[in-house]
């Protein structure tokens, strides 16, 4: 068993320089930070030795430019798309939407001096991308880390049929579990329960997963990870996998929300730097490229060789034969940007640094990653995620955010019961004067509201946050094959009439998010009662149900 070091109940711990994990050993112990949270780009040494990463090839943007000149040349098209790229006649429409650019550089495949050959400038790109995010190999996804999800999901049953994951998993990898005919056992994730937020795994709690999986006689070959969690907390993934591949095991990291990460040494390590086997890696969300592109990195790690050829043909089942140019386009202008952005990265961690200080100064907040010193599954902590408790304020974080919108135009990336969370991509320049005059007027209509309920004896139905969820249920017993499950046979029953029934359909309450029911496994009375409390909170919802109340459930049909 390994043992994980003890660390300080320190905030500024949670800052990782890159390259301070090293890949052989379990755990990190808490790197000093100056003065508070973000102090680690004051590193000097890490810093200097940072500015090396990039070579100078890492400046260009190859399958950026052979789409510039393609848009340039004024080509006569008579091919799909069936726009022509011909902004003035038969992309009319797009153009006045868009403008004329989008249509002349959406380039279908097969194009040469764009994507044909063995050093195609699409090639190129995608070689430098592994390299920027430290991977042996780089694929670009036009449907997003769903795909990626999905993509390594089929590729690692060629590594073996069990796969342990991580409860708090996407959905994209159980259509995943379920396209190749996995055999899930499942780790439970660290979860804050008073805000409903899940978090990460230790290598402790992984390598006893593991131990017990092989001690039953159910030894796995792969492992599922998410890091960084919503919320920004980032687990130990050189941790993770030196457990994994000790028990033979390869990792997949569910990187989607920290593809900036390696970029600046005031952010996490990318996690192919770190030992993960398979990344995936959701570009659009906070790396600056367009919606529904991302990337799938496979690393340097001692799968490599046979999870290569098992990635590409997984590949070409799960991508479309028409892959978008643009979006594609615009993966190697984000990793371009990226490598050239210190400054402007540099300018979004500042942004992000004086929004979390400027909402502690107002008592009627909280920043929850102050907490996540509670957590030893949290080694670090993304600076550009600020997950604000609101619950002071007397209203749920739905509520809050729906405030933001309607009054002020303001859209944050998600809201819980109690919390909403800011995201600030890694090239962006948010104005914070104005996010924070918002926040501060939406308290106040909060407390205006308030007042108002207590004279007229109301309670704000529906808007007040709720009181803690009920712990977590156990999951029932994986009685049949959750790809069988799912495409069997199957009923609704009434609710009660479907406990010991085995569920056809994958059920997730929200908060926290985590899957309590999956294809296959068997429904408890503990189960039933927890998806139906908090689908009768005020600001829960049960992913998945046939029905809101959760007074019905699918199950696979009696044979």
């Amino acid at each position: 068993m390994l043992h994980q070091e003890s660390r300080a109940h320190d905030p500024a711990a949670f800052v990782t320089v890159p390259g301070s994990e090293s890949r052989g050993r379990a755990s990190a112990a808490p790197r000093p930070a100056a003065a508070g949270l973000g102090a680690a780009d004051a590193d000097a040494p890490a810093a200097d030795a940072f500015a090396t990463r990039f070579p100078e090839a890492q400046r260009e943007a190859p399958y950026a430019d052979a789409l510039r000149r393609f848009g340039d040349s004024g080509a006569q098209s008579l091919m799909v798309p069936g726009h022509g790229n011909d902004p003035a006649q038969g992309a009319a429409h797009l153009g006045a939407l868009f403008g004329p650019r989008v249509a002349e550089l959406d380039v279908p495949l097969m194009i040469e001096g764009i994507d044909l050959g063995a050093d195609s400038p699409l090639e190129r790109a995608r070689r430098l991308a592994a390299e920027a995010w430290g991977a042996r190999r780089t694929w670009f996804l036009t449907n997003g880390a769903s795909q990626a999800n999905r993509t390594a999901a089929i590729a690692v049953r060629g590594l073996g049929e069990r796969v342990l994951i991580q409860r708090s998993m996407h959905s994209s990898f159980t259509d995943g579990v379920l396209l190749a005919g996995l055999v899930p056992a499942f780790v439970a994730p660290a979860v804050d329960a008073r805000h409903g937020i899940a978090h990460g795994l230790t290598p402790q709690a992984l390598d006893a997963a593991l131990t017990r999986e092989a001690d039953a006689g159910r030894p796995v070959s792969s492992v599922y990870a998410v890091s960084p969690s919503y919320f920004g907390s980032t687990a130990d993934v050189a941790g993770l996998a030196e457990v994994a591949h000790a028990h033979g095991a390869a990792l997949i990291i569910d990187g989607a929300w920290g593809a900036h990460f390696g970029f600046h040494p005031g952010l996490p390590e990318s996690p192919a730097r770190l030992g993960a086997d398979l990344v995936v890696s959701s570009t659009h969300k906070l790396a600056g490229s367009l919606t529904q592109s991302a990337m799938l990195h496979l690393g340097e790690g001692p799968f490599a060789e046979r999870l290569e050829p098992l990635v590409e043909r997984a590949f070409g089942m799960t991508a479309s034969t028409s892959m978008s140019g643009v979006l594609m386009g615009s993966l190697d202008a984000a990793r371009q940007a990226l490598v050239a952005g210190r400054e402007r990265i540099d300018g979004a961690l500042r942004a992000a640094d004086e929004l979390r200080d400027r909402v502690r100064s107002d008592a009627r907040f909280a920043i929850i990653s102050d907490g996540f010193d509670a957590f030893p599954d949290i080694v670090a902590t993304d600076r550009l995620r600020v997950p604000i408790d609101v619950s002071g304020l007397g209203r749920s974080g739905h509520w809050v955010r729906g405030r933001m919108i309607a009054d002020h135009g303001i859209y944050l990336e998600m809201s819980t019961a109690t919390s909403v969370v800011a995201v600030i991509g890694a090239l962006q320049a948010p104005d914070v004067d104005r996010v924070v005059a918002a926040l501060t007027a939406v308290a106040d209509a909060a407390g205006d509201a308030a007042a108002g309920d207590t004279a007229e004896g109301e309670a704000g139905a529906g808007e007040a946050p709720p009181r803690e969820f009920p712990e977590l249920p156990a999951p029932g017993a994986l009685r049949l094959l959750p790809r069988d499950a799912f495409f069997g046979a199957s009923e609704v029953v009434p609710a009660a009439e479907a406990i010991g029934r085995v569920s056809a359909d994958t059920l997730a309450a929200y908060p926290p998010g985590i899957p309590n029911l999956l294809p296959g496994e068997e429904i408890t009375a503990e189960t039933v009662a927890f998806l139906q409390a908090v689908a009768d909170s005020p600001t829960g919802y049960v992913r998945g149900a046939v029905d809101a109340g959760v007074t019905g459930i699918r199950v696979v049909a009696h044979g």
